[in-house]
């Protein structure tokens, strides 16, 4: 199949189109570095000739609420029409789990818009709704970390390594499309302060953390268990202690 990585370039999206390409299907990058940009529409319709999957992991420059919005709306009606000429059959975009609940976040309704408007386009779709990265731990502590100390909730966590998003991706979007949403999460659950304390211990990092029950993430608040996905779910395979250690 010929498939498009929007986003191709980053983290989960290397990951992608590497292991696509090892199973010897013809992947496009789609990135601003390769000619195609989501936003300008430039290098679009060219690289969706003869496309059949669309795997949309692309992002905004930042979280800011306006950028966000901006980015996904624009993004979001460039690739429906483009795709709708170019007859894809199947569009997955990656989300995060338990937006829903948290629409009063800019960011998060701007993700939720990236979703509506694939949902609408009338292309088969299927949207992923994963749970925080591993690699994001790092985030965290630099984000509400203060000297020495780092602030963390004790709200839920049920992280997930990238390498475990990536596989997924591939394998949903080899699939017929959904047209639903898939949630998937790690293996393991447990408060958020006890993550951060983990990997500070794991790498060797001389900070302490300051738990509380303030349910803050990223200094917004959320409700306890909105990070963790409510009913079924896909696990990942990498435990958290793994993945640290490696």
């Amino acid at each position: 199949m010929k498939i498009l990585v929007i986003g191709g370039t980053g983290l989960i999206g290397a990951n992608v189109a590497e292991k696509l390409i090892t199973k010897g299907h013809e992947v496009i990058i789609g990135s601003p570095s390769r000619g195609i940009n989501i936003i300008t529409g430039e290098g679009l319709s060219e690289s969706l000739k003869g496309t059949d999957v669309v795997i949309d992991l692309s992002n905004s420059s930042s979280p800011e609420e306006e950028n966000a919005l901006n980015f996904f709306k624009t993004a979001g009606k460039n690739l429906v029409e483009a795709e709708q000429v170019a007859g894809v059959k199947h569009h997955l975009v990656l989300s995060i789990v338990g937006i829903d609940h948290v629409q009063y976040i800019g960011y998060l309704r701007a993700k939720k818009k990236q979703e509506d408007i694939i949902k609408n386009s009338g292309i088969p779709y299927t949207i992923i709704r994963s749970t925080q990265f591993h690699e994001h731990l790092s985030t965290i502590i630099a984000v509400q970390g203060e000297d020495d100390n780092v602030y963390v909730s004790t709200l839920d966590f049920q992280p997930i390594a990238a390498e475990d998003v990536a596989r997924y991706v591939v394998q949903l979007a080899l699939e017929k499309a959904k047209n639903d949403t898939i949630e998937i999460a790690g293996p393991e659950l447990a408060p958020m302060d006890e993550f951060v304390s983990r990997y500070i211990d794991f790498t060797g990092q001389s900070k302490k953390v300051i738990s509380d029950n303030d349910n803050k993430y990223m200094f917004f608040d959320f409700p306890k268990s909105v990070l963790v996905p409510e009913g079924t779910y896909k696990k990942g395979e990498i435990y958290f202690d793994d993945w640290a250690q490696n």
